[in-house]
């Protein structure tokens, strides 16, 4: 398990192996067949909590490819090892203790808990706490499953990006270039700009071509491999031109990547 935590992909990886990892013509592909399958029940989630279905079937591809990967670790065990590591043992302390409250409410049997080595469990992979504050029974059976009904998982997933601030009108954001000699200081999280004013800095989408000019939506430019062990070296890299609902991808996993590969995955699912 400590192996593991030291070894995370997030922290080992290229930007553009771990996309290449994720965003796949594979995941691309089943991604937009589910779509169509369960169009019923992605377009009820979206109505019901605003967000929409491309981001669901996104997430729930690179958490467990769209629940064909099952976890086979005990929870428990994983859980009390992190709790006692000093990395994160405040955070993992709290997840064993709410997992025991689901197991003490009824939620799952103990030998039935299984999930990822670090405690995240189900197709949208869960994290205890977040089981207990924004799971969901969504077929309406009186039990709340998102290891093996695909409605409680999905909705369970929307449900989270909601109560996170997730904006059905926006997008999450978009590859952008950057002007030679651009001030990098401006990528920072609390410098949000106007597409406008952006644009007045000579900020372009990826192809050459202005920025949509939309009146009232702000953004930030992240620079994903700027910082990144193994990153262009004495160059910024890749630049991302990010909306608050890229932020909200971040509250499910704070790993610029992952929220990268999570929208360009949605984006490429979207088109047909």
């Amino acid at each position: 398990i400590i192996q593991r935590d030291r070894n995370q992909p997030e922290f080992k990886l290229t930007m553009a192996r771990y996309q290449k990892r994720v965003v796949t013509k594979r995941n691309i592909a089943v991604g937009r067949k589910k779509a169509k399958r369960y169009a019923k029940l992605l377009n009820s989630v979206s109505q019901k909590y605003g967000v929409q279905p491309r981001f669901i079937l996104a997430i729930w591809a690179i958490e467990t490819r769209y629940g064909a990967i099952e976890a086979n670790v005990p929870l428990i065990p994983s859980l009390a090892t992190l709790a006692f590591d000093a990395r994160r043992s405040t955070f993992f302390r709290k997840q064993l203790f709410a997992a025991l409250q689901m197991v003490n409410r009824g939620h799952i049997d103990l030998n039935s808990l299984f999930g990822s080595w670090a405690g995240a469990m189900g197709q949208t992979q869960f994290m205890p706490s977040s089981f207990l504050s924004h799971a969901t029974d969504y077929n309406g059976d009186n039990r709340i499953d998102i290891w093996n009904t695909r409605a409680d998982a999905l909705a369970s997933g929307a449900n989270y990006l909601k109560k996170a601030g997730w904006n059905p009108d926006l997008t999450w954001g978009r590859e952008v270039r950057l002007p030679e000699g651009f001030d990098t200081t401006l990528a920072s999280k609390t410098n949000r700009l106007t597409l406008a004013q952006w644009h007045a800095l000579g900020v372009m989408r990826v192809d050459g071509s202005a920025l949509p000019l939309r009146d009232g939506i702000k953004g930030r430019i992240v620079l994903p491999e700027s910082k990144k062990k193994g990153g262009p070296e004495g160059k910024t890299g890749r630049a991302f031109l990010v909306y608050d609902n890229f932020d909200v991808i971040l509250d499910w996993n704070r790993s610029n990547f992952f929220a990268i590969a999570v929208g360009q995955l949605a984006d490429q699912i979207k088109t047909q």
